[in-house]
């Protein structure tokens, strides 16, 4: 039987990849290092397995509030709001992660090869950084967020100030970026809905 690999340690209050790779694992490793430890998380990234830890009291209030906002807004439709529990594999990139949050617009479509409950279709993600993963989440992750074909949006809060942003893939397939601050609102065009900057830190001493 093959050894299992061990996982490296996140950086902070997330799994952190932006270090020198020592290791390079096959996906079938990280399948069996998720299916050894059902009670952790753990991403896979460019050959590295990174096991993921709790996060901040801030960017769990965060996380939640920009979900409830969402949940409120699609109660009625086909899309259903899922949390950091679902794990987004993105096939462009071979990558494996836990978003704050995703939103699936219709039936979820499986990663066969992932362990249950690995989506495909995300039509708008989620991330709320940390200090240790921003510089991942506005970069490595958005490139390879980019290449998922149902992806709509991308949403990304600020834990540093009342900052959202948002990545919304156009019809002609270009992206575009736009940023709110205190007092302003945000359109997640693929949902139809706005977030009020306000609403979504009303709870959260940032900024």
């Amino acid at each position: 039987m093959r050894a299992r690999p061990p996982a490296r340690p996140c950086y902070g209050d997330r799994a952190m990849p932006l270090v020198r790779r020592v290791h390079r694992y096959t996906y079938a490793d990280y399948v069996g290092v998720e299916v050894a430890s059902p009670t952790g998380k753990h991403e896979f990234i460019d050959g590295e397995i990174y096991a993921m830890a709790g996060g901040t009291e801030t960017h769990s209030r965060l996380s939640a509030e920009v979900l409830r906002l969402l949940g409120n807004a699609l109660v009625d439709g086909p899309c259903q709001v899922h949390t950091s529990d679902l794990r987004l594999y993105v096939e462009a990139v071979g990558m494996a992660t836990f978003p704050d949050g995703a939103v699936i617009c219709g039936p979820l479509e499986h990663h066969a090869p992932s362990p249950r409950d690995t989506a495909l279709n995300p039509r708008v993600l989620l991330e709320v950084t940390s200090d240790s993963s921003e510089e991942h989440d506005t970069t490595t992750k958005l490139e390879a967020y980019r290449t998922i074909p149902s992806l709509r949006d991308y949403v990304v809060v600020s834990h540093r100030e009342r900052r959202i942003t948002v990545h919304h893939r156009a019809d002609d397939d270009t992206w575009l970026t736009r940023v709110a601050i205190t007092g302003g609102h945000i359109a997640v065009v693929s949902l139809d809905l706005t977030l009020a900057v306000d609403d979504v830190y009303r709870k959260t001493p940032v900024g």
